[in-house]
């Protein structure tokens, strides 16, 4: 498998975009310093081509949170709506299944193929205590085994007020309706 690297100008570029959002949300990550994110990401610089990806897929990813005992940070996709990787069904099994109107691809595919994974209900819930997201979309999230095994898929919106987490058949897709993922570093 062929490593995945970003030329030194476009990592430049995604460095600039990153401090900027770092620094334009400071509510989002209070204590965290960008400069020893920088140190972080010059540890990672693989991690880069899987941000990147998240960026041009209209992720806005910025760093959330930092855990002590792992020492990594975690960037999430904090794009005001679910990123523009939509109309997926939920993983390749839910998509294989589908007879007519195949989409594209599906979620958990796609968040491999990015080196992301998609959020979970928990880390979907502290997102929104950052900012509101998915107003006006839905974002699949990690389903558990039992529900899929069934046949269905867990995905979750923000409307008056409140997160809301609803179930759907795996195989379905909507243009309103992608993922958001997270990366640590």
């Amino acid at each position: 498998m062929q490593k995945k690297k970003l030329s030194a100008e476009r990592t430049s570029e995604l460095i600039e975009i990153l401090s900027q959002r770092f620094t334009g949300n400071m509510h989002r990550h209070k204590d965290l310093d960008w400069q020893q994110i920088m140190l972080k990401l010059q540890q990672y610089p693989e991690k880069l081509w899987s941000l990147d990806q998240m960026e041009i897929s209209g992720g806005e990813p910025d760093v959330i949170t930092y855990d002590q005992d792992s020492a990594m940070y975690l960037f999430v996709d904090c794009s005001p709506e679910s990123p523009m990787r939509r109309s997926l069904c939920y993983d390749y099994k839910a998509w294989e299944s589908r007879k007519a109107n195949k989409p594209a691809g599906n979620a958990v595919d796609t968040a491999l193929a990015m080196g992301i994974e998609i959020l979970s209900e928990q880390q979907y819930r502290e997102l929104q205590l950052l900012g509101k997201f998915d107003g006006k979309t839905s974002s699949w999230i990690k389903t558990p085994d039992s529900v899929r095994k069934l046949g269905g898929a867990l995905f979750c919106d923000f409307r008056y007020n409140t997160v809301f987490t609803y179930h759907n058949g795996a195989d379905s897709y909507y243009a309103a309706r992608g993922f958001r993922g997270c990366l640590q570093i």
